[in-house]
């Protein structure tokens, strides 16, 4: 059952439905069923959490001996 993004083209509003079989949405604004179905991005899960701040020094391989370089490695670009 995926959701879908609609723009009701009679009222403008904007919404979220989960489509469900063959169903057909209408606005909850105005219960038009004039509708787009827009573009949307999936949800990717968030790594900040499990990645280092520097996969150098996470690896042995850090040139500054062992420190975190604070933007003097090249590596801190790599933040996430």
């Amino acid at each position: 059952m995926p959701i879908y993004e609609y723009i009701c083209a009679d009222c403008g509003h904007e919404f979220e439905y989960l489509l469900r079989g063959g169903e057909s949405p209408a606005c909850p604004s105005c219960g038009h069923s004039n509708l787009n179905k827009q573009l949307s991005v999936p949800a990717a899960p968030a790594l900040r959490a499990a990645t280092p701040c520097c996969p150098a020094k996470e690896s042995g391989s850090c040139a500054m001996s062992g420190e975190c370089g604070g933007n003097r490695c090249g590596l801190s670009q790599w933040d996430l």
